[in-house]
């Protein structure tokens, strides 16, 4: 469907079609979202990202997200265990921006870009068995910014989720977003988890609130209020393994920015230099090599 015009700073598509008319049919059904904010008034245009050339290669070499034989995973690359892989990987898309300026190209270039990164890790989650994919795609902070983000997935058996205040999208983009939620709600070969709007420290302030209204309503006491009751009322719930594994910032940035203030409590970090449109398989397999020679102790002291 074309691109609906929601406000002078807004654009949404949603289509179920693939992006070529030979494509195979294993890669169906597939949703491409395309969502842009701006400071300036958008010149509104139904024509989407150009992937086709990278698409077109995805065909011929079987990397397309979402191929092969669904339940099946892919061997994993040396030196990684499928023991001892993340269920749950949490990742901070940064650079996107930085990465354009240095090339002398438009933001939104960077954006679209750090999209085709997005599309390689949602692949590899889908052929290394990892369950769990969330994506920071920018904070409530951020709002303040000039902002164009992209979404492209192909969401053969994998379930999309979005968490983070929704509120600041238009209705139209939210009632779409509770569309493509609803229609993937029964996949399960990965579940993506896209936060936008999101803010760890309001997470944490809106569960409090949840809770305190049980409590003066006399749903439970406050001797009830334990870590397992303020799980249950984060954002996170919506996953069945809430706690990511891992976590990957680019960029070289050393710090949370906000996200997952609570979830990331025993998580391991890994940390690289390169910007998110940068990010591909090399580095992926490197944070997951790095996961894999931890010793997670929980609190715990070593054995």
């Amino acid at each position: 469907m074309p691109a609906l015009s929601l406000h002078p700073s807004y654009v949404f598509s949603l289509r179920s079609e693939p992006l070529l008319p030979d494509a195979p049919s294993r890669l169906l059904p597939s949703v491409f979202i395309f969502f842009t904010r701006t400071s300036r008034p958008l010149r509104v245009s139904t024509r989407e990202p150009d992937f086709t050339e990278e698409y077109r290669n995805g065909v011929v070499n079987g990397r397309v997200a979402g191929a092969g034989t669904p339940g099946r995973e892919d061997p994993l690359p040396e030196g990684l265990r499928r023991e001892s892989m993340p269920r749950h990987v949490a990742v901070i898309m940064d650079g996107n921006r930085r990465w354009a300026r240095a090339r002398g190209m438009p933001v939104g270039s960077g954006y679209e870009a750090g999209l085709r990164s997005l599309r390689r890790v949602v692949e590899l989650c889908c052929r290394w068995g990892i369950r769990v994919l969330t994506v920071f795609a920018f904070s409530s902070d951020n709002w303040v910014r000039p902002k164009v983000g992209f979404l492209f997935l192909f969401v053969r058996d994998i379930r999309v989720s979005l968490i983070g205040d929704s509120t600041k999208l238009p209705k139209a983009l939210q009632e779409l977003i509770e569309s493509v939620e609803e229609t993937t709600k029964n996949n399960s070969r990965l579940h993506l988890v896209v936060a936008v709007s999101y803010s760890g420290q309001y997470d944490i302030v809106q569960a409090c609130q949840s809770i305190a209204l049980k409590v003066k309503d006399g749903h439970i006491e406050p001797e009830d209020i334990n870590e397992s009751l303020i799980e249950k009322e984060l954002q996170t719930n919506i996953a069945r393994l809430s706690h990511p594994d891992l976590l990957i910032r680019t960029s070289g940035e050393l710090r949370l920015s906000n996200f997952f203030l609570w979830q990331l409590a025993y998580t391991e970090l890994f940390f690289v230099e390169s910007h998110w449109p940068d990010f591909g398989e090399p580095d992926f397999i490197e944070a997951l090599r790095c996961f894999r020679q931890r010793h997670r102790r929980y609190g715990g002291q070593d054995p």
